[in-house]
């Protein structure tokens, strides 16, 4: 950044009777960044830490926020869901009075699931119950083959596959019959006939699932992930089968309604929520008891979490980028010391204040500049590479790195002006004396 002025190359031509150009302002100003780089690279790393703070932030929310709303397939079209937790399990306090007061509510049993169905019958078009198995060691097995432990392992009725968008791609899905019989029957994904069946039809085999036996009878087609888990990482069974093998007292239903249209969606919504104080059994003066979020609430639920983190990278990059600033002011004082004599040789030669002025305004923008520019390239890679992990897509962030450019602008500018004017107010002679 600084240097003294043996190290300047001084075009006496350039001075006498003619204002130097902006290109001659450039390069002398760029070069006398060149002879101290250290310097020159310790100032901008401050501009680089708050603009990477920002810029990796809003690149990794940016991508997590394209692929929630592009693809977001938690539950269908027109679909709406009840159940006994919000959609993060606690209203985000995990540990405090939120998840304690959510889990003091009784579960929603298959009884009031399927009075619910009932009143519903002739309003919505779908009623999807569903429950699932939340213990992390559930995996799959055939024969001397299994999954990893983790896997999706849901117990529904045959509008599973309308209200989370799944397909069939071999063999059936669920029927009626299958929930009324309460048959040992599974429908698995993707990941999980890869796993188990490489080789072979998975159809009328028999697989087994904590050590409960399932028969095979479809196959859904490839869903990819969503909020970075395997959506093909899945085990379907009958609900009634579900709750016999593991269970009434530990799970919960759910309860997913599709509304013939979206203009009637908000009318079925309320009639829902109706239906779903009657088999609740709750008063007029009590508040509900479960649940109710849609895509639309997952994507504002995303939203606010993605505001609180991008206001605290803010207040942190606010933080750095003014330390930085008055770094730079602080470097540029020094460089106008260093170079006062310089200074003063240029004065008496001809050179314009505006000159001086604008080639040190020049090194203060250069340093920000520099330091935004690599500060938005390490938040892209940083952001994206968090993206990816998250299975989202890559995204560049143009307008928050156009604005990172902007601030870095304002910052040299605002902080260099001072040492800049004080260079270019600099009287030739006292300049020319001083040692």
């Amino acid at each position: 950044m600084a240097c003294g002025g043996s190290e300047f190359e001084i075009r006496n031509s350039k001075f006498e009777n003619n204002p130097m150009g902006l290109t001659e302002i450039l390069r002398m100003a760029l070069g006398s960044l060149g002879v101290n780089k250290l310097r020159s690279g310790l100032t901008m790393m401050g501009i680089t830490i708050g603009v990477f703070s920002v810029i990796g932030v809003m690149t990794a929310v940016s991508a997590l926020r394209g692929s929630i709303e592009n693809g977001l397939s938690f539950l269908g079209s027109n679909m709406f869901q009840f159940a006994k937790y919000p959609v993060n399990g606690g209203g985000g306090d995990e540990e405090g009075p939120n998840r304690r007061r959510y889990e003091m509510r009784r579960d929603i049993t298959l009884e009031e699931a399927l009075r619910y169905q009932r009143l519903m019958e002739g309003i919505a078009d779908v009623v999807c119950v569903k429950s699932f198995e939340n213990n992390i060691t559930v995996q799959a097995r055939y024969q001397n083959r299994k999954t990893t432990p983790g896997i999706t392992f849901c117990g529904s009725n045959e509008h599973f596959i309308t209200a989370n968008q799944y397909t069939i791609e071999l063999g059936r899905n669920l029927g009626a019959d299958d929930v009324e019989f309460a048959r040992p029957v599974a429908v698995i994904g993707q990941a999980i006939l890869k796993r188990l069946f490489p080789s072979e039809s998975p159809l009328g085999k028999m697989i087994k699932v904590n050590e409960r036996t399932y028969t095979v009878i479809g196959v859904f087609a490839d869903k990819g992930s969503s909020f970075g888990q395997n959506q093909d990482a899945i085990v379907m069974v009958p609900l009634t089968r579900f709750l016999n093998d593991f269970g009434v007292a530990r799970h919960t239903i759910n309860i997913a309604t599709q509304a013939p249209s979206q203009l009637l969606y908000n009318e079925i919504i309320d009639k829902g929520i109706t239906a779903m104080r009657i088999v609740r059994g709750l008063r007029p003066e009590q508040e509900n008891d479960f649940e109710l979020y849609s895509n639309d609430s997952l994507i504002a639920s995303f939203a606010k979490v993605a505001d609180v983190i991008a206001a605290g990278s803010f207040v942190i990059s606010g933080i750095a980028l003014l330390a930085a600033g008055v770094g730079i002011m602080n470097i540029m004082l020094v460089s106008v010391t260093e170079r006062t004599k310089e200074i003063g040789i240029r004065k008496s030669i001809g050179a314009r204040k505006a000159s001086i002025l604008t080639q040190f305004l020049i090194e203060s923008v250069a340093i920000s500049l520099a330091g935004g520019v690599l500060g938005i390239l390490l938040g892209v890679a940083g952001g994206n590479g968090l993206a990816l992990m998250l299975k989202a897509s890559v995204v560049f962030p143009w307008d928050w790195a156009a604005l990172g450019l902007l601030v870095c602008s304002g910052i040299g500018v605002g902080f260099g002006f001072y040492p800049a004017w004080k260079a270019a107010s600099l009287d030739p002679i006292e300049a020319l004396r001083y040692e």
